[in-house]
C-alpha cells in the first residue's frame, strides 16, 4: 500500500523541454545546474522521486525539492539562491580607480607598483589590492619580452613558412633547423640535497666550467623526429657538415625544405654553393627576430628544461652523452608539435600589438 502524499505530475510543453535539454546537455554550466534540469526531465517523463534518487545517487528530498522548486519558479529555480553576507566595502568606481591606477600611472618613487605601495596609495588594505589584482589578471611586477621584426619581407616569409607547417609539399619533407651554441658543462661544487616533503630540491649557487658544446638540430615537422648533433663549434664548416648529415639521413626521393634563421653562418658562400649542387634542398629563411615561428627552438626548450638545465657535467663528454641519451628517448616516444595558427592570425595579432605601441588602438 503507497504511503505519503501524491506526487503531482509533471508535465512540460515543447519550449519548456528544449530548454531544460539545453541545460542538462551543457558543457558550460555548473554540474549542479546540469544535474538539476536532469532530474526535472526524468520526472516529466513520469520516473519517481525515489527511483531517480537511487539512479543519480541522491537523496529522495533533494530530488522533491528540485522537482517543487522548477514547479513553482521555472527555470530560474534550479539556480542556486543568493546567500546572505556582508555588504560589499567599496563601490564599483573605488576598484576601478586602483585598477586604472595600475595599469596607467607610475609610482613616484618605483619603476613599478606593489600590493603594498598600491594599498598605501589607495587607503586599502594589502588584503585588498591583491584581491583585485587577481581579479583582473593585473601584475605589475611582471613583464613579458618582445621585438617586431624590420625584415621588409616579414609578410612573405611568414606565409611561406606557415604554409609549409599547415600544408606542407607532397613528396618532401619539412625541417627545422638551428643550432643551440654554447651549451656549457657545469659542475655544482657541492652534490645537489634531493627534494622531499614540504621542501624543493637544493642546488648550490656556485659551479665549476668545463668547457662547451654545441648542439645542432633537425626537427621533422610531420613526425616529430629530431636528427641532432653535438659539435665543438658553429662556424660554416660545422653547419655544412650538419647539412650533408641531413641529406644522407633523408630519402633520396624525398625533396628537403630547410626553416633556418639569418644568421651568417647559414648564408655562408661555401653553404649557398653546397645547396646550389642539390636541387632537392630548398632553404627558407625565418623573418629577422621572429626565431619563434621556427619549431626547433621549442625543442631546445624541453631539451634545456628536461636534460641540462639541472644536470652537473665534470666533462664535456658528459654532457653530450646526456644530450644524445635524450634524443634517443625523445625520438622514441616522439608526436609532432601541434600548429595551428595561420599566416593571417599571426598578421592579425602583429598588427594589433603595433596598434598598442603607438596607441592607436580602438
Amino acid at each position: 500500500m503507497p504511503r505519503g502524499r501524491p506526487v503531482a505530475p509533471m508535465s512540460l510543453d515543447i519550449e519548456e523541454k528544449n530548454q531544460l535539454l539545453g541545460v542538462a546537455r551543457s558543457r558550460s554550466l555548473p554540474h549542479g545546474v546540469v544535474q538539476r534540469a536532469q532530474i526535472v526531465l526524468a520526472c516529466a517523463e513520469g520516473e519517481s522521486n525515489a527511483a531517480i534518487a537511487e539512479r543519480m545517487g541522491l537523496s529522495n528530498v533533494t530530488v522533491g525539492k528540485w522537482r517543487r522548486r522548477y514547479r513553482e519558479r521555472g527555470l530560474e529555480g534550479l539556480h542556486d539562491e543568493l546567500r546572505a553576507g556582508r555588504p560589499r566595502t567599496h563601490e564599483d568606481e573605488r576598484v576601478a580607480e586602483v585598477i586604472n591606477t595600475a595599469l596607467r600611472v607610475k609610482p613616484p618613487n618605483a619603476a613599478q607598483w606593489s600590493v603594498r605601495s598600491m594599498a598605501e596609495h589607495a587607503g586599502v588594505s594589502k588584503s585588498t589590492v591583491q584581491r583585485w589584482f587577481d581579479l583582473f589578471g593585473v601584475q605589475p611586477h611582471r613583464q613579458r619580452h618582445f621585438k617586431l621584426s624590420n625584415d621588409p619581407f616579414f609578410v612573405e616569409k611568414v606565409r611561406d613558412i606557415v604554409g609549409l607547417y599547415l600544408n606542407p609539399p607532397d613528396h618532401a619533407v619539412v625541417l627545422c633547423v638551428d643550432e643551440k651554441t654554447q651549451i656549457q658543462a657545469l659542475q655544482r661544487t657541492q652534490p645537489m640535497l634531493p627534494m622531499g616533503l614540504g621542501y624543493v630540491e637544493g642546488v648550490t649557487h656556485d659551479y665549476v666550467r668545463h668547457g662547451t658544446t654545441t648542439l645542432f638540430a633537425a626537427l621533422d615537422v610531420a613526425t616529430g623526429e629530431v636528427l641532432a648533433q653535438c659539435k665543438r663549434r658553429h662556424r660554416h664548416q660545422e653547419f655544412l657538415a650538419f647539412l650533408r648529415h641531413i641529406d644522407a639521413s633523408v630519402p633520396a626521393h624525398l625533396d628537403v625544405h630547410l626553416i633556418v634563421d639569418n644568421y651568417a653562418t647559414h648564408k655562408h658562400a661555401k653553404v649557398k654553393a653546397w645547396l646550389a649542387r642539390r636541387e632537392r634542398c630548398h632553404m627558407h629563411y625565418t623573418p629577422t627576430y621572429a626565431s619563434w615561428i621556427n619549431q626547433v627552438e621549442r625543442w631546445f626548450g624541453l631539451i634545456t628544461q628536461q636534460a641540462i638545465r639541472r644536470g652537473s657535467f665534470s666533462n664535456v663528454k658528459q654532457l653530450v652523452h646526456k644530450i644524445n641519451d635524450f634524443v634517443e628517448h625523445y625520438n622514441a616516444q616522439t608526436t609532432p608539435f601541434a600548429w595551428a595558427a595561420t599566416a593571417d592570425s599571426i598578421l592579425a595579432k602583429i598588427e594589433r600589438l603595433c596598434s598598442v605601441i603607438s596607441g592607436t588602438q580602438h
